[in-house]
């Protein structure tokens, strides 16, 4: 496993998946690309108003995307502070995909994390993404 850590946010990731971060702005968005269809999303963002804002707008961006997402609205954890989110699922041209979106406030400002795989790859890379999930580390 490699580490990213920035601005009190640090969570652990494969060493074969590919890690683009993307520091415009205010914040930073770092991707992690697996070597199938997985991928991860975790996104500082102390432009917004908080955590609850987030998972609200990452929801109605997804359901711009994918009409007819079944969604769950999820109330969690992420490294120990509250978080909102989603559990969702969606069907696309080719398969089905699962999604989870989890949001928290932090000193630094609201933490996204958007975790995604297609059915074809869940075996395989689920258990990564749930790892890179329960790594999330915040400092406060």
């Amino acid at each position: 496993m490699k580490t990213f850590t920035r601005d009190g946010v640090s969570f652990a990731y494969p060493v074969d998946w590919k890690l683009d971060l993307d520091d415009g702005g205010s914040g930073w968005t770092v991707t992690l690309d697996s070597p199938g269809t997985a991928f991860a999303v975790v996104s500082l963002r102390p432009d917004a108003d908080g955590a609850g804002p987030v998972a609200a707008e990452t929801l109605a961006t997804l359901r711009a995307e994918y009409p007819g997402l079944d969604i769950e609205e999820v109330t969690d954890t992420l490294a120990g502070s509250p978080a909102v989110g989603h559990d969702l699922d969606v069907i696309t041209l080719d398969s089905t995909a699962s999604i989870w979106t989890r949001a928290a406030d932090t000193t630094a400002g609201p933490l996204l994390v958007l975790l995604q795989v297609s059915d074809f790859d869940r075996e395989r890379f689920e258990p990564a993404l749930r790892a890179v999930l329960a790594s999330v580390a915040i400092e406060e």
